[in-house]
């Protein structure tokens, strides 16, 4: 299956918490969106890695990505390295997006910077065809996204680009539901996270409605790029 958006994420629930909305609005205009999670977060303080994957699924299930996979790389540990890179070629090859999301260039939490280094590095190196990469024993073609877009987490960032999400909250936070022993519950007896709290809780929403009263829109969500994004006519600018 070819897609059109592959969002990568370092860890189950980067991506609803950051584009869900942005997802669901694609899914609904006919677009092939997917979900790469790099690792399990098997180190997450609530809940385990084999409730992060049963929460992962069925928030795909509810925002209506195509296809969802998980690299499981090493929460905390993994690298910007060529094995990692190569990975994650494998599956950019494999289902040719045309845009890339992927986690914030600077974050709280280390794994989410490396995570956008090493998504945007293997973006680059798919394109070159002199690094063979092989799918159930048959070569792939090089293959390089047209955009990598670097969504909004922990930190409050300037953002590039925003994106109307206008009837599409309703959608992110429910599959942001869907990951019950990392969010805000009064009566979860799961240690206390700053991810867990209310006002982070709160946050996923407050700031879209921020993003969209700067556009004049009902909420939006936030990105950056490395590089300047190109159109071909200024009309396609709102």
């Amino acid at each position: 299956m070819k897609l059109d958006i592959l969002a990568i994420g370092a860890h189950p629930d980067d991506v609803e918490m950051s584009c869900g909305a942005t997802l669901a609005k694609e899914i609904a205009k006919g677009k092939k969106v997917g979900i790469l999670d790099l690792t399990r977060g098997e180190l997450g303080t609530r809940g385990t890695a084999e409730i992060r994957d049963a929460e992962a699924a069925e928030a795909a299930k509810v925002l209506g990505v195509h296809i969802r996979e998980n690299l499981d790389l090493g929460d905390g540990f993994f690298r910007n390295a060529k094995e990692e890179q190569l990975a994650i070629i494998k599956v950019l090859r494999t289902y040719r997006p045309e845009i890339v999301f992927c986690n914030a260039v600077h974050d709280r939490h280390i794994d989410h910077g490396k995570g956008s280094a090493l998504a945007s590095d293997a973006c680059f190196l798919s394109g070159l065809r002199r690094i063979e990469t092989f799918y159930e024993n048959e070569a792939q073609e090089a293959w390089r996204p047209k955009g990598v877009y670097h969504y909004i987490q922990w930190m409050d960032v300037e953002p590039d680009i925003l994106v109307d999400v206008s009837g599409y909250m309703d959608k992110k936070m429910a599959a942001i539901h869907a990951y019950k022993s990392q969010f805000y519950d009064p009566n979860s007896k799961e240690p206390y996270t700053h991810t867990s709290s209310q006002n982070m809780y709160e946050s996923l929403t407050y700031r879209n409605k921020n993003f969209g009263r700067i556009i004049q829109t009902e909420a939006a969500e936030g990105f950056t790029v490395e590089r300047h994004p190109a159109v071909d006519s200024i009309f396609d600018l709102i």
